[in-house]
Order: C-alpha cells, then structure tokens, then sequence
C-alpha cells in the first residue's frame, strides 16, 4: 500500500519510486518472500500495475493477495463499501486485467457492511473459485460470527486483520474461531501504522494522514509515546529494532500466523526478513504483556466516522 499514492494524479507519477517499487518487489521475491499483498482500491489500480509489472515472467513465484471493495473518489475521498456480487465480479475483472494474471490466488473483501448478508460476497467469490479465476477465499476484518458464517458456505484460508502488541482485539472473538476452523490470520499492521517503530517523537506533520487516527491524536499520542518508549527500550536491550521485535512477537503468537510488513525498498528487506529468526524467550513475552497491558495504548485505530461508514 505504501508504494501508491492515496490520492493519485492522473498523468502525474512518481518513475523513481515506481522503479524502487518494482525492484523491491523483486528482490523480496529472490530474497525468499512469497506473500505479495495489495488492493484494487491502493492508489485506484495503480499498486496492481507495480506488481504486474514486478511479477512479470515470474507470476509463479508469488502467491497473490488481493483485497477489493473500497470504493474511492478521484479526490482519494472514501465513498464507502461495495461487495455485492455484481460487485465482486467486476472487481475481480479488473484486478485480472490489471494484473494480467489468470487466476488470483486470495482474494478477499476489504470489509464487510453490516446491511450485507456475509453469504452473499462469499457466494459470489466461491462461483469465481469454480469459474477458476480465484484459489482461495479469504476476508478481512471481520468477527468470529462472520468468520463462522462465510466458512459455512465455502472454506476461508485466510483473514487479513489487524493484529500488533499494541492492538490485541481478534484474542478475544476472532483468533480463537479462526483456530477452530482451521484458518489462517494475516496480521497487518504489526507495527501499529509505525507507532511501535520508535520514530515517532511529537505530532505527527500536517499533512500525515494519522492524523484522523485516534491513537495518534493529542493526550493519546502523548500518553502512548510513552509506552513505546518503554517497548523501545526492550528492544535495544536485544539489540533488535523495535520494528524486528513488534514482528517476532507477532510470529510468536503461532504457526498459523503470517506477520504482514509492508517495504518499499530494497534497504528494508534483510532488516524485517530478520525478524523471522528473533526468538522470544518466555521472560521476554511476558515483559511485553506487561508494557502492553490492556488499555496501555489508548485510542481507536480509525476514526468513528470512519468505521461506521464501513459498518453501513
């Protein structure tokens, strides 16, 4: 998602950071990595051009993840959701051209509207599955009763959510179901939209788009600076960065997770590929359930406004 612009200009592209993305992408891919994750709806199209032009002649050595459903104004303005499964369809036969690949290997609803039976944007993916333009059935961002509903109607391999040291939610509702189904979890976010980074000092610049985010906002960004200070701190003492730490403690939460981290350079691949050989002691784990207590971090992860707006 960081390789496109949220509000993208039409004729107007950035080449040099087109061409980093590109190359990044495919050194992730000599480097090992095998998960390539984007969106219909990441700078409107133009994040599926990078990777079909990053996969091109090598489409098999990726597995493809494609959310879809966000709907976005030229301005970059959220218009809300639209996972009917007219919708479905079409989407899909866009992100098929604009990747130029035949077969999507996950593809998943961004979110799911509460006026919107689950069954249905599941119905309509499981035809694409028969039809042979999709593989796997995934979500996002959904609970464990939305979660049990989709697997009834066709298998889910995988949901995309949140999940971080400083947002632990799905341990209580969706974790425990996905277990039972025998699905996976695809943890974005690990570092908490960069909170858990340590890079953050003060107020975020004018212009950032945390801005709208609660957590990053006023007392609750003060009040949670503090605590990374203290995360920050455990991870010097392991001579790791607090990136490399926020990820292996994610991976250490089991085998059926995946820790989604985003790069958009080459510099950044051999410092989060490290992560994945970080062990985590049972002192270490219990330290940071105590920086992380529940309700060290305040403040929601989007906006009210936000959220309803996906809700309805």
């Amino acid at each position: 998602m960081g390789m496109s612009p949220l509000r993208p200009r039409p004729g107007k592209h950035d080449t040099a950071k087109d061409a980093e993305s590109v190359a990044t992408i495919q050194a992730a891919l000599d480097a090992g990595i095998r998960l390539v994750n984007t969106g219909d709806f990441y700078g409107m199209g133009h994040n599926e051009l990078l990777v079909r032009e990053a996969l091109r002649g090598r489409r098999d050595q990726a597995f493809l993840s494609v959310k879809f459903g966000m709907m976005v104004a030229p301005s970059g303005q959220p218009l809300g959701l639209d996972v009917s499964s007219r919708a479905v369809k079409n989407f899909c036969s866009y992100s098929l051209e604009r990747l130029d690949t035949d077969v999507i290997d996950l593809y998943e609803p961004g979110r799911i509207p509460t006026s919107l039976p689950i069954e249905e944007t599941v119905g309509a993916i499981a035809e694409l599955i028969k039809e042979g333009k999709v593989r796997h059935l995934g979500l996002s961002e959904v609970t464990g009763e939305q979660l049990r509903r989709a697997h009834a109607v066709h298998p889910v391999t995988a949901v995309e959510i949140e999940y971080s040291l400083a947002g632990r939610a799905i341990e209580d509702d969706l974790l425990p179901v996905a277990r039972e189904l025998g699905v996976g979890i695809v943890a974005y976010s690990v570092a908490a939209q960069g909170l858990l980074t340590g890079s953050i000092a003060g107020p975020l610049p004018a212009d950032d788009v945390r801005n709208w985010t609660p957590r990053f906002q006023g007392e609750a960004l003060t009040k949670n600076l503090e605590v990374v200070a203290e995360f920050t701190t455990f991870a010097a003492s392991k001579g790791w960065s607090p990136t490399q730490a926020a990820a292996a403690w994610v991976l250490a939460q089991g085998e059926d997770i995946v820790a989604l981290v985003g790069m958009s350079s080459r510099q950044r691949i051999p410092v989060n590929l490290a992560a994945a050989d970080l062990a985590l002691s049972a002192d270490d784990l219990a330290t940071l359930d105590q920086i992380f207590a529940p309700g060290a971090i305040v403040g929601d992860r989007y906006a009210s406004q936000v959220l309803q707006m996906w809700r309805s």
